[in-house]
């Protein structure tokens, strides 16, 4: 009599119950981090909507409900709108500026060029300092009176440049200090890309007549697409929550002109006393980053598809 069979039935129950609870102990390995995001993201951006909907000046125990007068407002706040033009310049400016230095000392740096892991911590050196201490390191630079560069540019009989009282040359001097200080993370990123291309696709692309900035815009520019998504990604969130260095630098002036949304929050905030008003503010800014994220990740995974069909 054949006996296998039942055995094997037999065993099938314990078999799949066996793997349903190795999955459910899978799944509440993500319990802890579902509980620290609800915490410290949901939570904080579903009080913030609440409290953007309120005349509440941050320290009183009452609050007056106003709906959506707030967000209202931010549309004919001159100071709100030029904050948010600026914000742009320093998001999308430090994000170019990053991926083209960033890029090109990776390839630099991608060789057998002697010192070169003594370069590579030069760079990424930086990173590691805070922007509080990067900011005020170039106001001594490029503050008016005493300031280094224009106490070099009076070597050579050049006036002296407002560099942080002007309002375009200040945001621009903000953008500089912003790209110099995160392009190790770009070198960093392109680095380990250009790294993680297979040597045997570049032989490949030489024995075909595919060299220099041919095999580089067909070869590895397309290969480089993951790491061009990151690296993006992670300088525009940074250039458009830019707090720091505007902060050290100029203080947002003058007066308003080179404020970015972030340091126009804490103005409104502990400045105006209007808690209510910030909050809308910190809202928009939130809604922006992530659009903007979305929508970059969209695009390069639609290049990446594309590439790969």
């Amino acid at each position: 009599m054949n006996t296998g069979t039942p055995a094997l039935v037999g065993r099938a129950p314990s078999v799949n119950k066996s793997s349903r609870l190795r999955g459910a102990s899978v799944n509440l390995m993500y319990l802890p981090v579902l509980i620290l995001f609800a915490i410290f993201i949901v939570y904080p951006v579903i009080n913030g909507v609440g409290i953007a909907m309120t005349n509440w000046d941050g320290y009183s125990p009452t609050r007056a409900n106003v709906g959506l007068s707030n967000f209202q407002r931010l549309v004919g706040d001159a100071n709100f709108l030029v904050a948010l033009r600026n914000t742009f310049v320093y998001g999308f400016g430090s994000t170019l500026i990053q991926q083209v230095f960033g890029l090109l000392l990776a390839v630099l740096l991608d060789t057998s060029l002697r010192g070169r892991n003594i370069a590579r911590a030069i760079i990424y050196l930086p990173v590691l300092v805070s922007s509080v201490v990067m900011g005020t390191m170039y106001y001594l630079v490029f503050r008016y009176n005493q300031g280094a560069l224009n106490d070099f540019l009076g070597l050579f009989g050049v006036d002296q440049v407002a560099w942080l009282s002007d309002s375009g040359f200040a945001i621009g001097v903000i953008v500089l200090i912003n790209s110099l200080q995160f392009m190790g993370i770009s070198m960093l990123i392109y680095l380990s890309g250009l790294q993680s291309i297979p040597s045997e696709v570049k032989e490949a692309a030489s024995l075909d007549g595919a060299t220099g900035f041919v095999q580089f815009r067909k070869i590895t520019v397309p290969l480089l697409l993951p790491a061009f998504a990151s690296s993006c990604v992670i300088n525009l969130i940074g250039g458009l929550k830019l707090y720091d260095i505007v902060q050290v630098l100029t203080g947002g002036g003058p007066g308003y002109s080179t404020n970015s949304v972030s340091t126009l929050i804490g103005k409104t905030y502990f400045g105006n006393q209007s808690a209510g008003y910030a909050a809308a503010q910190g809202i928009v800014l939130f809604l922006l980053i992530a659009v903007f994220t979305v929508v970059m990740n969209l695009w390069f995974d639609r290049r990446r598809n594309r590439l790969e069909n």
